[in-house]
């Protein structure tokens, strides 16, 4: 399923109740909300893709036709980046720390992938739809999240990314203005509603990308319920704190012992499950994540990470560890279970779900690995053999964790 068409199945305020609850999850928020309260479903991980749709939709509800922002031009004339050396570092390692621009606040980054990493934005007049409503906001706000207001504040989905040297295609920004910032080149344009190229632009829905070295692109995206906040002169406040620190290995909490043929990992999340799952649920208390694909992805002519790109993931699986409150199904301490729905309904006719768990002996902490992606041809066999070979390290202890370019290889 393309990731535009669940963005759109979302965005009505009463969906059709044939759908499941994984193709119906109407915000962020909500998704997590039925982790946390105990609502069976499709599985944690298979909840990831509907945390990401979710959060992205909440600024586009009746979003009507928006005209692109006009450019802005601030700082100095354009000319080659200057400053500190960024380090060449391998993949699945951090090369900079969270900052603050104003009322904008980048956090470390906690999602690194074989093109670029991933950190949270966080604003003073939004309010963040990264973390599992509490049985009480259940209970006392049901769906107020989606009228896009909470506490008064707007809701705000936003992340900063990036990208390796040659990973980030500016050119590739449909309608994208090009501006100077700081002295640095720069491209913004605002996002349709949906993430769907074929729909009218959506003012809250912005990107602002800057070239922070030589052929090195950053980007803000920002999904926000007020169409004025942040605005493009604010996120492009971004653009001079962002700098170089020493490369530090993501770390992951678990190792891999097998992996069927072909398959290499992808991205991973650190104190978080892998992508933009992780960054929609970035406060949720995950522990860590990695998703896996049967052949490399592409690593240059980016213009978004994967699960926000056309097809970006193919045949790939997920694997989360998780706290056990935070799946739905957990089988016995110390055993691996695997389960599947048959003939589910789905936009494209009947599809099968199929995931596998395993818990851990003090029954605290879940594993569960999870198919994604269009073409996926792991059968369930598979996904057990990938489950029961992973070792699962002290979550509260981060010494005992390993470097994912370790970590993800038997």
């Amino acid at each position: 399923m393309r990731l535009h068409d669940l963005v759109d199945a979302v965005t009505g305020d009463e969906p059709p109740m044939s759908r499941t609850v994984d193709d119906i999850i109407t915000a962020g928020r909500r998704a997590q909300r039925r982790r946390r309260a105990g609502f069976a479903s499709a599985g944690a991980a298979g909840l990831v893709v509907a945390v990401v749709a979710g959060a992205f939709v909440v600024p586009a509800l009746g979003a009507q036709q928006s005209p692109p922002a006009a450019p802005f031009v601030a700082g100095a004339a354009a000319s080659e980046p200057a400053g500190a050396e960024w380090p060449d570092a391998a993949s699945f390692t951090f090369t900079f720390t969270g900052y603050d621009a104003g009322t904008l606040h980048v956090q470390d980054p906690i999602v690194a992938s074989t093109a670029y990493q991933i950190a949270p934005v966080y604003s003073d007049g939004h309010t963040s739809n990264d973390k599992p409503m509490t049985r009480q906001e259940v209970e006392e706000q049901g769906d107020a999240f989606l009228r896009n207001k909470e506490n008064g504040k707007p809701a705000l989905l936003a992340y900063l990314t990036v990208y390796r040297p040659g990973a980030f295609d500016p050119a590739g920004i449909k309608d994208g203005a090009n501006v100077t910032v700081a002295g640095r080149r720069a491209v913004q344009a605002t996002l349709p509603v949906g993430l769907d190229p074929q729909r009218p632009v959506d003012g809250g829905n912005k990107l602002f990308a800057w070239e922070y070295a030589d052929n090195a692109w950053a980007a803000v995206t920002s999904y926000s319920g007020d169409k004025a906040t942040p605005s493009f002169e604010e996120l492009g406040g971004l653009v001079e704190g962002l700098k170089p620190s020493r490369p530090t290995p993501a770390l992951v909490p678990f190792t891999v012992g097998y992996l069927p043929d072909g398959y290499v990992p992808l991205q991973i999340g650190t104190h978080a499950t892998a992508g933009l799952g992780g960054i929609a649920a970035a406060r949720g208390g995950d522990y860590g994540g990695a998703t896996y694909t049967r052949s490399a992805a592409p690593t240059t002519g980016l213009t978004a990470p994967y699960e926000a790109s056309e097809g970006g993931i193919k045949d790939g699986f997920h694997i989360s560890v998780i706290p056990s409150s935070s799946a739905n199904q957990t089988p016995e301490p110390g055993v691996t279970k695997c389960y599947d729905v048959p003939d589910r309904p789905g936009w494209d006719g009947p599809q099968v779900d199929i995931w596998c768990q395993f818990r851990s002996a003090d029954g605290a902490v879940v594993v569960e690995v999870s198919p994604d992606g269009a073409g996926n041809t792991l059968p369930r066999v598979e996904l057990e053999k990938i489950a029961k070979g992973i070792t699962v390290a002290d979550v509260e202890d981060e010494s005992t964790w390993t470097p994912a370019a370790t970590a993800l290889r038997p």
